[in-house]
């Protein structure tokens, strides 16, 4: 009960920090206020509806939890008069933005378990609950995905899904088998950012006639 908690709390500082990052997103394209709320929202959430609908899984979480509608577009609005300070918090950010990719992907990961999925089908979830909000926020700002972009992300999230189970399939106790994924999932996408690794790139310049 008490991982569930930290994993409960975790969720909401994960669901703000996104929901703030894509206000920013939203300023840089000189969106209205309601664009920067339902971009906010839509960020923070949109990972966890995707995986709700391909699951059949309902109702969808903020639909079940209204609140969460409220805390990110309240969250996305509050960011509008503290922008100019936000470039202090850069770093924060990053790390928040990292903490919400392992936490998307362990609670993704959970969903798929509880509804009996195979366990491909459970790394996947896990993988479109901490992705696929990022994914929209990009394109709906008209951008390539940071998805694509070859950075690691995805695969960090394949990752910690792949070790949480492995680490429930081995007996670990949850609490140990959660620690362990989110854990290496984070410190894997911090030195990705530290040391810019990413995956190999497919370039193709030659014109077809």
């Amino acid at each position: 009960m008490q991982s569930e908690q930290i994993l409960n709390v975790l969720y909401i500082v994960a669901i703000v920090a996104e929901a703030m990052t894509a206000a920013l997103a939203a300023g840089r394209r000189s969106m209205d206020w309601l664009g920067v709320a339902m971009l906010g929202a839509i960020t923070a959430l949109g990972g966890g509806s995707v995986r709700d609908v391909l699951l059949g899984r309902h109702p969808l979480t903020w639909i079940e939890h209204p609140s969460y509608l409220l805390v990110t577009a309240g969250a996305a609005l509050a960011t509008v008069f503290i922008a100019r300070y936000m470039h202090h918090l850069r770093h924060l950010f990053l790390f928040l933005d990292a903490v919400g990719l392992v936490v998307f992907t362990v609670i993704g990961c959970n969903i798929a378990l509880a509804l009996g999925m195979p366990y491909v089908i459970v790394i996947a979830s896990g993988m479109i609950s901490g992705c696929v909000g990022g994914v929209l926020r990009d394109i709906l700002c008209t951008e390539v995905p940071l998805l694509f972009r070859a950075e690691l992300y995805a695969t960090v999230s394949i990752l910690a899904g792949a070790l949480y189970i492995g680490g429930q399939y081995a007996g670990l106790p949850h609490a140990l088998a959660m620690g362990i994924a989110m854990l290496t999932g984070l410190a894997l996408r911090l030195l990705a950012l530290r040391y810019g690794w990413s995956m190999p790139k497919f370039v193709y310049t030659e014109k077809l006639h």
